[in-house]
């Protein structure tokens, strides 16, 4: 089933970025530990309040990966909508949209599907629209064949 490919490459694509920022963030907590006091008092202070920084933005980035795990949680592939939703599997006359987080394309078969965020500006059009139903992006009207 096309669908529930396109959740599960989702699904490793935030197991692959969440097991990418524990290392750095191991890497990180390291590197705090290994900044030796030197002779120059300022560059040992300047050293560590680097890594302090990093870290923060790592917690920031893993932050945000709880949220979009969160999204894809509340994706339920049991239940059919006609109307274009999260978790919708959308064919238009230009590509394939998996309305669930931005993780970019997936190969299924010969066919690419765009996994996108609900966010996103092509999302914002799609979301509550149903089979046949037209509308304009980027300047270039397109239709909807099929909602999965």
């Amino acid at each position: 089933m096309m669908k529930k490919a396109c959740l599960e490459f989702c699904w490793e694509y935030v197991d692959g970025r969440s097991a990418r920022l524990k290392k750095q963030g191991i890497a990180l907590q390291e590197s705090l530990g290994s900044e030796t006091k030197s002779s120059a008092g300022d560059k040992h202070e300047t050293g560590r309040a680097m890594v302090q920084l990093e870290q923060e933005k790592l917690g920031q980035q893993l932050q945000e990966l709880e949220i979009t795990r969160s999204i894809l949680n509340k994706i339920n592939l049991e239940t059919p909508s006609n109307k274009i939703r999260l978790g919708s599997l959308v064919k238009t006359s230009m590509a394939y949209y998996y309305i669930s987080i931005s993780a970019g394309g997936f190969k299924y078969n010969d066919v690419t599907v765009y996994c996108i965020s609900a966010n996103a500006p092509i999302a914002k059009l799609l979301i509550g629209k149903e089979n046949g139903e037209h509308y304009v992006f980027n300047g270039i009207s397109q239709v909807i064949l099929d909602v999965i």
